[in-house]
């Protein structure tokens, strides 16, 4: 027997082996039969008792089986979820950007805009909690700023969405959450000596959080910073603009502007 008879054998072979294992995958497969109906409420039931995995999967075999209706649309909401509360933040993330692509116009698209930023939100609630200082200076905050944007469309397009109240509320903090972490990169980078980003975090955290509690040591290391460089009008400028904003700061105690030089010691 030559070698190429050899190869067609064991090619056919393998080729009855691997339709052998798919019709027993389909022969025990117990809801090969089911219709988008039953899928969509076995997939439900699944996913009120809180076997996730196993909702998640049945909604994938809907959408596979039946692309098209009502209870397809359902199922990839309903999956967006079913990722979510596997704390598989980036599948939910991708199913919710696929059912606002495809069905803009959706009656329960508010509720893809309000998972997709609980998805981003939650998967950065790291980033202001277990990530050390250095961590924080070298890590980007895209998740929050993205978790944000998601819940500033669904409160714009969508003012009356019974989730517009909670996204506003999460908006508040993601602002204050992300002022901070802009704040402890630029304390950082002021420890390491490191003054001009220093400076320049501290202008981020004023230019896009004007309104945090942020801002009032922002100003300080701004100051402490052109102190350090030897810009000594920018500095004052800095120390103007801290007291005037934040008369009782504390941060005052140990500001003092540099004293200007007499005409007369024009020299010195």
């Amino acid at each position: 027997m030559t070698n190429a008879s050899l190869t067609r054998i064991l090619l056919l072979f393998l080729a009855a082996l691997l339709t052998g294992c798919g019709a027993f995958d389909d022969a025990t497969d117990p809801t090969k039969d089911w219709s988008a109906a039953k899928l969509h409420a076995e997939a439900k039931a699944e996913l009120k008792d809180g076997n996730y995995e196993k909702a998640a999967k049945l909604y994938e075999s809907l959408e596979s089986r039946y692309p098209y209706g009502a209870y397809s649309q359902q199922a990839q909401l309903e999956q967006i979820y079913a990722y979510y509360k596997q704390n598989e933040t980036a599948s939910a993330i991708s199913e919710a950007d696929r059912f606002i692509k495809a069905h803009p116009n959706h009656p329960g698209v508010d509720y893809a805009y309000y998972m997709k930023g609980l998805a981003n939100f939650s998967d950065d609630l790291g980033l202001f909690g277990i990530y050390s200082t250095r961590d924080l200076a070298e890590r980007d905050s895209k998740p929050a700023r993205e978790a944000f944007d998601a819940f500033k469309e669904l409160i714009t397009r969508f003012p009356s969405s019974r989730y517009a109240e909670d996204a506003a509320v999460r908006m508040t903090f993601l602002v204050g959450a992300m002022a901070q972490a802009d704040l402890i990169t630029a304390r950082y980078y002021y420890r390491r000596q490191a003054y001009l980003a220093a400076t320049n975090r501290a202008q981020e955290v004023i230019k896009s959080y004007p309104k945090t509690s942020a801002v009032e040591e922002a100003l300080f290391i701004m100051y402490n910073s052109y102190d350090a460089m030897g810009i000594q009008d920018l500095k004052n400028d800095t120390l103007r603009v801290l007291q005037k904003n934040f008369p009782n700061s504390k941060y005052l105690a140990t500001a003092s502007p540099t004293p200007e030089r007499p005409w007369w010691r024009f020299f010195w």
